[in-house]
């Protein structure tokens, strides 16, 4: 293996990688145990947490996709990155569920000393690892499985003690978690890539570009995350009522946020032509907004009205801000998981706080305190304070977190790959051979294509 390939893979991965999962192992042997509904030994009647098992098991189909097949896909599109694209969201996946199990469980579900696992404690872990996989779409391409790993370990703890933070002692609602999983994840990542900057990256920007297949492909994770979106926003919504608002609220969210984008994609091109980059992730901005407010009285118009600004918002992101922080504070955003997370995820967060101003027993019935468990203890504005403390802390604990992660990122050790080796599966990957020199020839003659029509 040439030189500029030397990142001691073959030792340090399946070392750190074995020793994690024996860790988990054992943990899991002396902590995790089944909960009711799954032990007919110990509770032979139990037949409340086995209907919460069927009633809950679609969603946990639908966010399951979504974290193996829609983020997995949603990053392909660069041409000579797609083996780790979807090789490398399986692998964070796949850790980040178990070891989100763990962390969440001594947190939030623990039972003296034990934690016990049902239908909620799965959703619960593939949404910790959603969390990972955002942050994955800044460094895409920068890092390596080892620092993948370590990233995995300490983001999803960190992620838990925030949403234990805003969830648990703050007790704002955030069904949908626009503030503890999107804005967090986002800034998080963003931070991360912050810190591995490396001046050297501006000379591997050709590497960077798409082909026409791998944005076809990415179209593929798009389409699946924006179908089971409305599963993700509504899964642990505990009202059967607020269940159903957050799947009327998000799927008009999802719609708007679509035609807003297509709209402004062609308003800001100077060609007057759709940018596929807008489309593979300016539509998804919708179901970032509408999560905290999901379970909200928002009615439809107000599921339309956050998709409408959050696809505006997102497509000002990719257009105007996105080089802004690549050239002037030095922030490399591969997938520009700014513009579809982390600034929709702070709309999300702001419409939480006015959903929350503008409740009242009048608007909710006898559903109000299903939806908002603190009122009586509080009035409507002191939770739409709290509900704004909630953003304000997930993007201060992501930031620091971010900070603390990659500066252990940058620790030689966990073999960070070579400037020259950037966005190359080639690096960790057997590659078909001539498959780069393939997609060297269509990026080449789509460049001369371009160049033409420009002409």
């Amino acid at each position: 293996m040439p030189a500029i390939y030397s990142t001691n893979m073959r030792s340090k991965f399946p070392i750190l990688a074995i020793l994690l999962e024996v860790v988990i192992i054992i943990l899991y042997a002396v902590f995790v145990t089944y909960d009711t509904g799954a032990d007919s030994k110990l509770h032979p009647n139990n037949t409340d947490a086995q209907d919460q098992f069927h009633n809950l098991y679609p969603s946990f189909q639908d966010v399951h996709v979504m974290i193996f097949v829609g983020f997995g896909f949603l990053m392909t599109f660069l041409k000579r990155y797609g083996f780790s694209s979807v090789g490398f969201n399986l692998l964070i996946a796949a850790f980040g569920l178990q070891w989100g199990t763990l962390i969440q469980g001594w947190l939030h579900h623990g039972h003296h000393g034990e934690i016990k696992v049902n239908i909620l404690s799965i959703i619960n872990a593939d949404f910790s690892t959603a969390v990972v996989l955002i942050s994955f779409g800044a460094v895409l391409g920068k890092t390596s499985p080892a620092q993948l790993l370590i990233m995995t370990v300490l983001e999803i703890t960190i992620f838990a003690v925030n949403e234990h933070l805003v969830t648990g002692i703050l007790m704002a609602k955030d069904v949908g978690a626009s503030m503890t999983i999107h804005a967090f994840g986002a800034y998080f990542g963003l931070m991360v890539s912050r810190v591995l900057h490396r001046p050297a990256l501006q000379e591997t920007q050709d590497k960077e570009g798409s082909v026409y297949h791998s944005d076809l492909f990415a179209m593929i994770g798009t389409i699946f995350l924006w179908m089971f979106w409305p599963s993700f926003n509504s899964a642990i919504v505990e009202s059967p009522d607020g269940q159903y608002r957050a799947v009327i609220n998000t799927y008009y969210s999802l719609a708007a946020c679509v035609l807003t984008v297509y709209a402004l994609s062609i308003l800001v091109d100077k060609n007057g032509k759709l940018d596929m980059v807008h489309i593979q992730n300016a539509t998804l901005a919708g179901g970032v907004a509408a999560g905290t407010s999901a379970d909200m009285m928002i009615f439809p118009y107000g599921g339309l009205l956050i998709g409408f600004i959050a696809g505006m918002v997102s497509i000002v992101g990719f257009k105007f801000l996105m080089p802004i922080l690549a050239s002037k504070l030095k922030i490399h955003d591969t997938c520009g998981v700014h513009n579809l997370h982390g600034l929709p995820g702070i709309i999300g967060g702001l419409a939480g706080v006015i959903g929350a101003a503008m409740a009242n027993e009048k608007l909710y019935g006898d559903g109000l305190k299903a939806t908002f468990p603190e009122f009586g203890k509080r009035t409507a504005m002191q939770q739409a304070g709290y509900q704004a403390a909630g953003l304000g802390t997930s993007l201060a604990v992501a930031l620091f977190g971010g900070l603390i992660t990659g500066l252990i990122l940058r620790i030689p050790i966990w073999g960070q790959p070579p400037d020259q080796n950037y966005f190359e599966d080639q690096i960790y990957w057997e590659v078909p051979e001539g498959e780069n020199d393939h997609n060297e020839l269509l990026s080449s003659e789509r460049g001369k294509h371009k160049t033409n029509a420009e002409a």
